[in-house]
This record gives C-alpha cells, sequence and structure tokens, in this order.
C-alpha cells in the first residue's frame, strides 16, 4: 500500500506565500513524477505542477513565475513554493505519485493524497 499526505495549506492574503509538502509512504520500489493538482469549486481539476525523478519540471501557464515545484528523492517528497499567490489560486491541492511497489504489479501507478486547502483572500 501506499500513502502519500500533504501539508502546508492554508489561509493566506493574496499578494502571501505557502509551501505545500506532500510524502509518500508504504511499499514503494520507486517514485516516477510527483507533482501537485488542484481543484476549485465549481471547477474540473487542473495540473500545477510536476516533476520527474531527474528534476524535469513542467507547470501550469497560470503559476509560471510564481510557483516552484521540487522533490527530495531520498524522503519520496515533494514540495511546491506558491508565491504571489492570487484569490485564483485558492482550492484544494492534491497532490499525486507515480509509484512501483515492491509487492505489486511491475510498472507504475498513479497514487493521490487527500487534499490540503488553500483559501487566499483579497
Amino acid at each position: 500500500q501506499v500513502q502519500l499526505v500533504e501539508s502546508g495549506g492554508g489561509l493566506v492574503q493574496a499578494g502571501g506565500s505557502l509551501r505545500l509538502s506532500c510524502t509518500a509512504s508504504g511499499t514503494i520500489s520507486s517514485i516516477k513524477a510527483m507533482g501537485w493538482y488542484r481543484q476549485a469549486p465549481g471547477k474540473q481539476r487542473e495540473l500545477v505542477a510536476d516533476i520527474t525523478n531527474d528534476g524535469s519540471t513542467n507547470y501550469a501557464d497560470s503559476v509560471k513565475g510564481r510557483f516552484t515545484i521540487s522533490r527530495d528523492n531520498a524522503k519520496n517528497t515533494v514540495y511546491v513554493q506558491m508565491n504571489s499567490l492570487k484569490p485564483e489560486d485558492a482550492g484544494f491541492y492534491y497532490c499525486y505519485a507515480q509509484v512501483m511497489t515492491i509487492y505489486g504489479d511491475p510498472w507504475y501507478r498513479d497514487y493521490w493524497g487527500r487534499g490540503t486547502q488553500v483559501t487566499v483572500s483579497s
């Protein structure tokens, strides 16, 4: 089994910063990509940013220049530093990881965290 646990959400004023963390644990053999999606009320879940195990990153256009994704492979942890937050950045942020487990199938599958809420006041 694999669990992903997010932390770091909260309430922040527009223009402020937050740092989200997500740690994967369990019977992990290896992790390929890790990343963050978000979902605002009434909207579809959208990619925020992701990062491969060799450090290649990908960002949504709406967050480029403001958010920075990073990971610590030794800790199976992914971070996103969110600066210059806007009210439209608010929503639930979900972490995901592409994981191959030790005792499971010999391919990667996606695992998801339960989400952490980000609220941005204007």
